[in-house]
């Protein structure tokens, strides 16, 4: 599983504190946190007024990059920005997001597109969140003709079938989990990732829909997910489920990660 670390959030009370602070310690701690807890890459936004975002992002680039080598999921609601901002980045890592909505792919796919950055592609489109699986599935179609126009490898791609709470749906996961298994058998290669934590908003306990919907969206055929790679018991249902799911031979990796302390007693 591909784990896009969440925790570098100016959406996050503590972290715009650090932000407005400029408290480069709590950035790198965090960093460092998910990357010990086994993050692919540290996904890393602002929220903050558009004005102020590249500076913003720059300086907390800097100071990730200060605590790992881990890629970057450089993550904001505007392409400009997102252009103005990933050179600033040491290494590939991860575009977060494009969509089918406006020019966003235009804007971003020619710029990554000789270069090995990856990123996420939301289904929607300037109608908003199609609300059945054929028309996500019309945005995916739309998304797979760009991605070729500008020579971007489907392995590159990050697929988000865009996870909505659960407490305000008719039918649970069903739409999510037939948009997954139909990206998943035309695109064995490409990745499809999802918020976990959209699907548990306004419920009590909300760890446990998020694990029982992390297993569900594994089974489906999720390989990617942002999350927060410090939570020992997702990581522990992630390496378990990919066992289960013959993804690990000899469950290898189950056993590295639990030796390793990713999940389990604390040592």
């Amino acid at each position: 599983m591909i784990i896009i670390g969440e925790k570098i959030n100016g959406s996050i009370p503590s972290v715009a504190e650090a932000i407005a602070a400029q408290n480069a310690d709590f950035i790198r701690n965090r960093a460092i946190a998910q990357a010990k807890a086994g993050a692919t890459f540290i996904d890393c936004c602002a929220s903050v007024p558009e004005a102020e975002e590249h500076d913003t992002l720059k300086w907390m680039i800097g100071c990730i990059q200060e605590a790992t080598k881990l890629p970057i999921s450089l993550d904001s609601p505007s392409a400009d920005v997102l252009l103005q901002t990933f050179p600033c980045c040491k290494r590939p890592g991860l575009i977060n997001s494009v969509s089918g909505e406006g020019d966003k792919i235009d804007k971003i796919f020619p710029a990554i597109a000789d270069t090995s950055w990856e990123v996420i592609c939301l289904l929607s489109d300037d109608s908003g969140i199609p609300r059945t699986a054929a028309d996500r599935l019309k945005v995916f179609d739309h998304i797979l003709k760009k991605a070729g126009e500008y020579r971007i490898d489907v392995r590159r791609l990050h697929i988000d079938p865009l996870v909505e709470m659960l407490c305000t749906s008719e039918d649970g996961i069903a739409m999510n989990t037939e948009v997954i298994r139909t990206i998943r058998k035309r695109c064995p290669d490409i990745h499809i990732t999802a918020a976990v934590s959209n699907i548990s908003f306004n419920l009590p306990v909300r760890k446990m829909i998020n694990l029982g919907f992390t297993v569900l969206a594994m089974n489906a055929g999720l390989d990617s997910a942002i999350l927060d790679p410090t939570n020992r018991d997702m990581m522990g249902v992630i390496y378990a489920t990919e066992a289960l799911l013959g993804q690990d031979d000899y469950c290898m990796e189950y056993i590295a990660a639990y030796r390793d302390g990713i999940f389990g007693p604390r040592k």
